[in-house]
Formats: structure tokens, C-alpha cells, sequence
């Protein structure tokens, strides 16, 4: 089975480069490694112009767009391997990465797509909880990651995460990662639509704790700063995973996701409970979090409702009673 890894980066030359140290150490070593890098990102062409690949068989593919979506379907169409695993720059995958991801094609044809987790490092700590749900869609629209805390056996889930991913290049066909996706950058949630559409196909995804990446998070070059609120990135943010699920939904649970996104919400898309949640700890800061959330839900519904006309999902729902 022949092994592609694709590597969207931009301007960490110094991540990639542990990043492909690692892959040089793999038990089962790659038979093509794609880097696929920004046309104006001239410190990560010099990094590769110098760098000694040991043999890896590595390969760039440039790419004019900003944002991981414009990258990953480039690097795609470039992929000639049976399997494909996608990683960050920022990562390292652990020796037995890849093996462990072709056991699991191995052993079962339906599998379209494995995931593993992200150990997190942050300074000189690794972040070790443990959580047994990952990567879970609730039938209400509740999305569940947890991809760098997963512990026990490896089981089916609905998501993967973009940092610790593969599929079988079969299982994909034509399937392209989302255009739609906002961003300028990171583009949070494209991942999500990706393997949704592949669970709709019928494929197994599978989650395997012990299918490994030591994670390092890096500074990102958008809007999207991780842990510093930014409006337009929360409203990016929403608006994808909004589109994604109304787009996923049948059309009862995609009104019951709607009534719960407004009136209660989640941590990171706040609906009104959220926001009275947080309102004595935040302050303004809350209210910047829920108007933000509010606006991203709207303007994905809008983008549905435009793509979609044949019935608003309120109209639905009373149709079906």
C-alpha cells in the first residue's frame, strides 16, 4: 500500500523542518511527501532549496491562494499514493504514524478515513487529560473534538481532526475540501465538511488514540489568532460550522441545531445562555463573543437558504407534521 503525506505550510520553516525529521524516522517510510507551500512565501522556499531530505521523497507543489483549503486541494491533486495523511507544519508524527494508519486500511475496506491524536505541547508541558468522547456530530447539532485528549480503543466517529488525518484516495474520487470555507488562513472547521461528506457516502472513520503526532502549536499568519478574540475570525468560524451542519442535518434536527445554537450555544459560539453564562467574568468581551457568534449563524444561513431555496427549514418542519 503506498503512502502519500501532505503538508500544507506557510512561513514555519523551522516547524516543517521537525515536522520532516520526524517523517525521516517513520517505521514505514513514505513513498511521496508533499510540501505544499504559498507562492510569496520566500523563507519556506529557501528552508526547502537547503534542506537535506535523506532520501525522503519529497516534493512541492506552490499554491497562489492564501488559506489550508486552497493548499490541501492543491496538494491533492498531486497525491498518486493509495492512502493520503495530512499533518500540520507544527506537528511531528510519532515513529509508528504511519504503519499504524495502514493497519487500519488494511484490516477493514469500508474505512475511507483514520485519525489519531494530537499530544499537545505548550512550552515545556503536554497536555494529558483524557476524554473518551471524540469527534462526535449529537443529534442536535453539538459538535465534540476532543481529538488531542482521546483515550480507550479505537471506534468509529463522525469527524477527524486536521492535524492527525488520512483517507483512502479510492473513497475520495472527486471530493474536493470546501471552497466555501472563510479564512485567510487556518479556515476552522474545514475538516469537518470533509469527513461529514465522506460519512454520508457510507465510509467508516475511524479514531485510533495510538495513531499519534506530538502537536506544537504555532503562530498563525490570519486573522485567527487561537486563544485572542477577533471578531471576524469568531464569525468565520461560526458561519463554517453553521453551513456545514444545516448543509449535513435532515431538516427536523436542522431546526432543533438552529433554536439551540441562538438560545444556548456552546463555550466557543456563544448563543444567549452562553452569553448570561459568561457575562459576570467577561463583561463586554461576552457580548463581543455573542454578537460575533450571532452575525457568523446568520450569514451561513443566508448562504444556505441562497444555495438551498427550495424550502426555509421552519417550513419544513410543519410540512412533516
Amino acid at each position: 500500500m503506498q503512502n502519500t503525506v501532505l503538508i500544507p505550510t506557510y512561513r514555519r520553516p523551522l516547524d516543517l523542518s521537525r515536522c520532516l525529521t520526524a517523517l525521516q524516522a517513520q517505521t514505514k517510510p513514505a513513498n511521496q511527501i508533499i510540501v505544499v507551500v504559498r507562492d510569496t512565501d520566500t523563507e519556506t522556499r529557501q528552508f526547502l532549496a537547503n534542506f537535506d531530505p535523506q532520501h525522503l521523497p519529497l516534493q512541492t507543489v506552490t499554491v497562489t491562494q492564501p488559506g489550508v483549503v486552497a493548499a490541501l486541494n492543491a496538494g491533492m491533486a498531486a497525491v498518486t499514493g493509495d492512502i493520503v495523511s495530512i499533518t500540520d507544519d507544527d506537528a511531528a508524527p510519532r515513529p509508528d504514524w504511519l504503519a499504524s494508519i495502514n493497519a487500519h486500511f488494511l484490516k477493514d475496506t469500508a474505512v475511507v478515513g483514520v485519525g489519531g491524536r494530537d499530544w499537545i505541547h505548550q512550552g515545556n508541558q503536554i497536555l494529558d487529560a483524557s476524554r473518551p468522547i471524540v469527534g462526535q456530530l449529537q443529534w442536535f447539532g453539538r459538535v465534540i473534538g476532543n481529538h488531542h485528549l482521546g483515550v480507550g480503543e479505537p471506534r468509529e466517529v463522525d469527524i477527524l481532526k486536521g492535524v492527525n488525518m488520512s483517507f483512502r484516495t479510492q473513497a475520495i474520487g472527486e471530493l474536493h475540501f470546501d471552497q466555501r470555507m472563510r479564512g485567510t488562513g487556518a479556515q476552522v472547521h474545514f475538516e469537518m465538511a470533509f469527513t461529514l461528506a465522506l460519512k454520508r457516502a457510507g465510509g467508516k472513520i475511524i479514531y485510533d488514540p495510538q495513531i499519534a503526532v506530538d502537536h506544537y502549536p504555532a503562530q498563525r499568519f490570519d486573522e485567527d489568532q487561537r486563544h485572542n478574540f477577533n471578531a471576524i475570525a469568531q464569525i468565520n468560524l461560526v458561519h463554517n460550522e453553521t453551513l456545514i451542519l444545516l448543509e449535513h442535518l435532515p431538516p427536523l434536527r436542522r431546526t432543533i441545531f438552529l433554536l439551540w445554537a441562538i438560545i444556548i450555544g456552546t463555550r466557543d459560539c456563544y448563543g444567549f445562555l452562553q452569553w448570561l453564562r459568561f457575562f459576570p467574568s467577561q463583561s463586554q468581551l461576552a457580548t463581543r463573543k455573542l454578537i460575533a457568534s450571532l452575525q457568523g449563524r446568520w450569514q451561513a444561513y443566508q448562504q444556505f437558504q441562497t444555495q438551498n431555496p427550495l424550502k426555509p427549514p421552519l417550513t419544513q418542519l410543519q410540512n412533516s407534521n
